[in-house]
């Protein structure tokens, strides 16, 4: 796996970039910023088959991604650790911190998007799509956020199912702070509404940002998300 990592004091920040994203993003860079600005510890890195880490996306999923997060938080970090995730990432961010409870000091989503393979993209496939999918194993999809389209695979789509998160009780206690915006279109905000319901923690807050999109990356939105890092930083009191 492709990453970077700056040393410092804990909790230290994890950052997972979202779908066909890496670790370059704007909320990735601006978030590694604030944190060497104040001497935190901070790891970004790409995914298997996105950025600069090896693979191809299609042979990728959600257990393959939590296993990349795992993997990072074993060994490229110690201590308490904040998870920051990015969509997709956000997914990723809840599995991870069901498996490595002890190790997580909180959780920052942005715009999450748990279960999206079932609820965002199977349920809105067409007819055609989803023969697609069957015949070829394969469906192209097109994104408002990239010219290239997501091949998502019938695989991805397996494996989602598998590693769901929002049919039942979510064993997380760490503070969790959501971020998502009003007017996002590729992850209704009801879903981050969702995820805080079914997080058994009782410091679960949402912020719905009333003219937000996906991305949540203007100056305010920036700001809100190091503001969630510095509170969390001082809920831990470290």
């Amino acid at each position: 796996m492709a990453y970077n990592r700056n040393a410092g004091q804990q909790p230290g920040v994890v950052f997972l970039h979202g779908l066909m994203s890496d670790r370059n993003g704007t909320k990735a860079m601006v978030l590694a910023g604030h944190c060497a600005r104040q001497g935190r510890s901070c790891v970004r890195f790409d995914m298997f088959g996105h950025g600069e880490s090896s693979g191809k996306f299609e042979d990728g999923n959600i257990s393959r991604w939590t296993e990349d997060a795992l993997a990072i938080l074993d060994e490229l970090t110690e201590g308490p650790q904040i998870l920051v995730g990015s969509s997709m990432g956000g997914w990723v961010m809840v599995r991870a911190a069901m498996k490595r409870p002890e190790r997580i000091a909180g959780l920052i989503g942005i715009a999450p998007g748990p279960d999206f393979t079932e609820d965002l993209m199977l349920a809105e496939f067409t007819a055609a799509q989803r023969q697609q999918l069957e015949s070829s194993g394969v469906v192209n999809v097109q994104s408002e956020y990239d010219e290239r389209p997501y091949p998502i695979t019938r695989q991805l789509i397996d494996d989602g199912r598998a590693n769901m998160v929002l049919r039942g009780p979510i064993p997380i206690t760490c503070p969790v702070r959501l971020f998502h915006g009003c007017k996002d279109e590729a992850v209704p905000y009801e879903v981050s509404l969702r995820l805080a319901e079914k997080i058994t923690g009782e410091d679960v807050s949402v912020v719905l940002v009333k003219n937000g999109d996906h991305r949540l990356s203007t100056p305010g939105d920036l700001r809100r998300l190091c503001a969630a890092v510095d509170e969390i930083s001082s809920l831990a009191g470290l």
